[in-house]
């Protein structure tokens, strides 16, 4: 038995798909695919457009939730950085991680005050509260300082134009074999080049339709 497929975090996980699949952006119907398709890009915009998403909660695949939690638990984490809490899907199943692999703690950020509340108010009906720090403002200077010295998994799931700068943010904290996990990277061709690149410390994988997976080497 895990954390993960048990009371009270396994009926919540479930419950809160069901709500999430509910979920509507009425701000975002008038706007054409072409413009979300440059602010998903813009390293400059993104604050309009994930607050025009404010009330969609753009959670990871269950699949992607459960390989979280098997890489969490395989490399027996301890320190979990986290770019794009959103709702707090994915915080979920890494702190189940954590908590079966004996504790630890989990650093998010999420620029959305309205998103941060529900999110904590799911984690604290997951049990898992004791382990989640949410820093709330822009990735850029909430995970800029004040990480953990080790750095056993980081997880990019916010503005994808900023995959990149997020990762320059933690990566001295990253240990030799630290795993960076990176969803929706279709939008993310510099970070991909970055990764992908062996001179730059990094083995990387595409895994799944737009997930990669990278190693940090040393």
């Amino acid at each position: 038995m895990t954390t993960l497929t048990t009371a009270p975090l396994a009926p919540l996980i479930e419950c809160l798909y069901q709500q999430a699949g509910a979920a509507t952006s009425p701000s975002l119907n008038g706007v054409s695919d072409e413009e979300r398709d440059r602010l998903m890009h813009s390293k400059t915009d993104y604050v309009a457009l994930y607050t025009m998403l404010k009330d969609l909660w753009l959670p990871v695949s269950r699949d992607t939730g459960n390989l979280l939690y098997l890489l969490a638990r395989s490399t027996q984490a301890k320190a979990i950085v986290e770019f794009g809490t959103s709702f707090g899907l994915s915080t979920l199943f890494l702190a189940a991680a954590l908590r079966d692999n004996g504790g630890g703690v989990l650093i998010g950020s999420e620029f959305e005050p309205s998103k941060i509340a529900l999110a904590r108010e799911h984690f604290i009906a997951g049990g898992v509260s004791d382990l989640i720090e949410i820093r709330e403002g822009d990735a850029l200077v909430t995970l800029a300082t004040h990480l953990p010295e080790v750095v056993d998994l980081l997880l990019l799931d916010g503005a994808k134009a900023l995959y990149g700068e997020v990762l320059n943010c933690v990566e001295k904290h990253l240990r030799p074999g630290a795993l960076v996990v990176a969803d929706n990277t279709n939008y993310c061709p510099e970070y991909l080049a970055h990764v992908r690149s062996p001179q730059n410390g990094y083995l990387s994988v595409p895994f799944a339709d737009d997930l990669e997976l990278s190693i940090r080497l040393c």
